[in-house]
């Protein structure tokens, strides 16, 4: 005779811990000798009796979430992203003027009709085309020998991502420089290094800045460790070619 499948069975010798009476649906509980008796009905109207008394809020915060989210999607679609898209294409003509080295006119009349880097940074701050306008005029600024508007600009600048950190720091090493703090200037070409991280782009152009600074201000071991770590840690880099000769220098 084949046997029958147990699964689902209670197994044999454990105790029965509840039954069904009536239309009321009781389950009957043992424990520590005590019964205890649970009513579903009863459990089930209490939810439904909390449920209608707050029903106004219950439904009213489902309510406020979903106009949240509804709000939320079409301010991207309708706002944000558009803002986005015209803000990067009215900042072209501004980046051409900038590239040729033209930063009065990348900052106010780029040509063409089109707004140069102030009047985006007015217009699109909340895009990240505009927020990038903020570190376009604060290096066009440094060019211009304008160092404190330059300031500003850059601390409104708000950097993010692998490469921005690093260029954002060396910019504000470049404008303490020119300023005269000199201190300041160390320290922001320090950020600039450890923004940088495994970039021998801009590790090695801030470090090679860094160990100039070091070298001017007399600083002879802080400038020979940065020249040597250049030459180790970016090795690739442009500068890292001039080292040894520095080295060289600083040793006789």
């Amino acid at each position: 005779m084949a046997k029958k499948n147990n699964i689902g069975r209670r197994p044999t010798g454990t105790p029965n811990r509840g039954r069904k009476e009536g239309g009321n649906q009781e389950i009957r509980i043992e424990e520590d000798g005590d019964d205890k008796l649970v009513d579903i009905i009863e459990v089930r109207e209490k939810g439904m009796d909390f449920f209608e008394r707050n029903r106004k809020p219950i439904i009213g915060a489902v309510l406020a979430l979903i106009f949240i989210v509804a709000g939320a999607l079409l301010y991207q679609t309708f706002i944000a992203g558009p803002a986005e898209r015209n803000a990067a294409q009215q900042m072209q003509q501004a980046q051409f003027q900038f590239e040729q080295d033209s930063f009065g006119l990348a900052l106010t009349n780029p040509g063409q009709g089109y707004p140069g880097f102030l009047e985006i940074a007015e217009e699109y701050g909340s895009t990240d085309a505009g927020n990038l306008a903020n570190y376009y005029i604060a290096v066009s600024y440094l060019n211009l020998g304008q160092y404190e508007a330059a300031l500003d600009y850059l601390e409104d600048f708000d950097a993010d991502g692998e490469l921005l950190p690093a260029m954002k720091m060396g910019v504000m090493g470049d404008l303490q420089s020119e300023l005269g703090n000199l201190d300041a200037a160390l320290s922001s070409y320090e950020g600039a290094v450890d923004a940088a991280g495994k970039n021998y782009v801009t590790g090695g152009y801030y470090l090679n800045k860094l160990a100039l600074l070091y070298r001017h201000q007399g600083q002879t071991e802080n400038a020979l460790e940065a020249f040597r770590r250049l030459k180790t840690d970016y090795g690739q880099s442009a500068e890292a070619a001039q080292a040894d000769k520095y080295i060289a220098a600083l040793e006789g």
